[in-house]
This record gives C-alpha cells, sequence and structure tokens, in this order.
C-alpha cells in the first residue's frame, strides 16, 4: 500500500552531473580529503577489494542521551560526502539513534584507486563489510541522490540486514540510457571533470541548487568539491568520478523497486530535475526527464511497502536546504513505519 503525504516548502534544483569551468583559486584539499574538516572525527575501514588495500573513511556517531538500541547508515551522494549529512547526523544522534556515515570508495575521505571495477554491488559489498565490523547485524538506510540507488543495491542483497529504507530524492527513478539520453564514455566524463573549479560549480548550484538563493553555509560544500578535484589528487580524483558516472548511468536499478520488501520512506522535493546526461540529450528527450513531482509518485507505486512524503518546491537535497523540516520528517518516517 503506498500513502502519500505532503509538506509546503520553498524550492531547490540539482542536476547530478557538474558543467565543466576552468580553475580558479580557492582552497586545495587532498586527494581523500586531508585538510578538509569533518564534523565528526573520521575513522578508517582497512580491507581488501579487487586484489587492492583500500581504505573507507566514516564517521561512527553514538546515541546521544537514551539510545533506542537501532542504527542508522547515511549513504552520502556524487557530488556530496559523509559531512554533508551533519545536521542530519546531530538530529538522529540526539533521538537516540546510532549514525553511521560512510564516505564510499572512490568518494571524499576514502581510496580513489588507479583501477577499479566500481558497481553498486561492490559499495554494497564494501559498506556491508563495513558494518559487520562495527557489530551491526541490522541498519536502517538512509540514501540520497547517487546513495538512493546504492541503499536499494544494498537492500536488495542483504534484506535481512535492511530494517527500514528511507530514500532521499535518489537518482535512477528512471532509466536514461532506455528513455534515449545518448551514452557518454568514461574519457569524456575525465575530461569534463577535470576541468571543475570552485566559480563554476558555485554558479551552478545558484542556478540549479538554490534557484537563485544563496546561503553562506553553501559555500563550504562548493568548497570541499573544488578543493578535492584541484588538490595534489586531481587527475586522482576526475578519473574515479569518471568511473563512477559511468557506474550511474550504465546500472539501473529502476527495475528492482518491486524487489523491495522491506518498508521504504520515500522523500521527494518535487522541484527536482536530476536526470544523468539530460544535458547532451536531445531536446524531445531532455524534456521528459526528471520530473521528481511525477516520479516520486510512480515510483511509491512500484515498491510494494512504500510511504511518500513530499516536499513541494524544494530540490534535489532537501536535507540541507530545509535541514530543521526535513529532519523533523524523517525523523517521523522513521518511527511511523
Amino acid at each position: 500500500m503506498t500513502l502519500i503525504r505532503s509538506l509546503c516548502a520553498t524550492s531547490l534544483l540539482l542536476g547530478t552531473a557538474l558543467p565543466a569551468f576552468a580553475a580558479t583559486a580557492g582552497p586545495a584539499y587532498g586527494p581523500e580529503l586531508q585538510g578538509f574538516e569533518y564534523p565528526y572525527p573520521v575513522e578508517h575501514f582497512n580491507f581488501q577489494s579487487q586484489g587492492k588495500t583500500l581504505q573507507m573513511g566514516y564517521m561512527d556517531v553514538p546515541a546521544k542521551g537514551k539510545a533506542n538500541g537501532r542504527s542508522v547508515v547515511l549513504m552520502h551522494g556524487k557530488n556530496f560526502c559523509g559531512a554533508t549529512w551533519d545536521d542530519t547526523i546531530k538530529a538522529l544522534s540526539n533521538a537516540g539513534y546510532r549514525v553511521i556515515a560512510p564516505d564510499q570508495i572512490g568518494f571524499c575521505t576514502s581510496s580513489k584507486p588507479d583501477h577499479y571495477q566500481y558497481s553498486f554491488q561492490q559499495l554494497a559489498i564494501n559498506t556491508h563489510q563495513l558494518l559487520d565490523t562495527l557489530g551491526i547485524q541490522k541498519a536502517t538506510l538512509v540514501g540520497h541522490s547517487t546513495g538512493g540507488m546504492l541503499a536499494t543495491r544494498y537492500a536488495l542483497l542483504y534484506p535481512a540486514q535492511t530494517e527500514q529504507l528511507a530514500l532521499v530524492n535518489p537518482i535512477g527513478l528512471e532509466d536514461w540510457k532506455a528513455l534515449g539520453v545518448p551514452y557518454r564514455s568514461v574519457d569524456q566524463w575525465y575530461e569534463r571533470e577535470l576541468k571543475l573549479s570552485a566559480e563554476g560549480i558555485r554558479q551552478y548550484e545558484l542556478n540549479t541548487y538554490y534557484v537563485g538563493r544563496w546561503k553562506p553555509e553553501y559555500d563550504r560544500w562548493v568548497d570541499m568539491l573544488a578543493g578535492l578535484n584541484k588538490g595534489p589528487g586531481h587527475t586522482q580524483v576526475a578519473w574515479n568520478s569518471a568511473l563512477i558516472y559511468d557506474m550511474i548511468f550504465t546500472q539501473p536499478v529502476y527495475y528492482e523497486f518491486k524487489d523491495l520488501q522491506m518498508p521504504t520512506l520515500l522523500l521527494i522535493g518535487t522541484s527536482d530535475t536530476t536526470a544523468i546526461g539530460s544535458d547532451i540529450a536531445p531536446p524531445a528527450v531532455k524534456a521528459t526527464l526528471g520530473h521528481y513531482n511525477e516520479l516520486g509518485k510512480h515510483v511509491a507505486k512500484l515498491i510494494p511497502h512504500a510511504t511518500l512524503v513530499e516536499f513541494p518546491g524544494l530540490g534535489h537535497a532537501p536535507q540541507m536546504e530545509e535541514p530543521a523540516q526535513f529532519n523533523k520528517t524523517l525523523l517521523q518516517g522513521l518511527n511511523a513505519l
């Protein structure tokens, strides 16, 4: 059964693939985001994968006050990091949850291998190994954007270990390649990613994330992305980013939403227009893509035990634009499932 609720909010839009711009001045961070301050201590999980020794950065935040015995795993999006969950981590911890916020391999504080076969299955396996090491046998997964695709894949691989699923403006609510979006090669993605800069990212986010409205706190996340890209790991970061974009485009989870059996909360900003490759899609195709006001309702019908909560007027990252409202809604939804 699908339940639909609506919440009033302001607007925000996002395109997941950032455009190319020339380099500009600004902070530069190490290849594993060395020099950027996280809201909680970052620990590292060392493990073997595909013949390589890798490390996965993560925050493990205990419940503050009375613990409820439950754990929440927060899965970040493509242009985000575990740190961007800052407000949500605090809200969940205050509510009694243990919170794990990992940076996936290829992202942020984690390893960026020269050669790696990226798949959502592999990232899910990595995350499962981390949780097993931490003694977490069952958890609620909260996935945003690309993290929504990963959380879906994790839930399909490990249904017995997934207590609940919450998807925050997940991408992959449609299969772009099946809808006619042209394929962009890894080399093409790489050339694009090499040219990212703080100036270009800020202008892009102003126009798409926040529809002309900018808050000073957004500068921190611009610097995070641009500083990682322009630091000593510049080519390494760009190459891993290109591989990850290829994974996102070529590995849809859309066809398997029907197989999710756990309670699932869909948190959808209705003004989101995210669609991978929409910038190179033919106009007639582009016009059909990324309509989250429709996609949320459609996918809620595909998932057997879904509850859809809509944020009218909000875009791709409601947890960052309206954190107090989002966190209240998330906690209510998790308690109700």
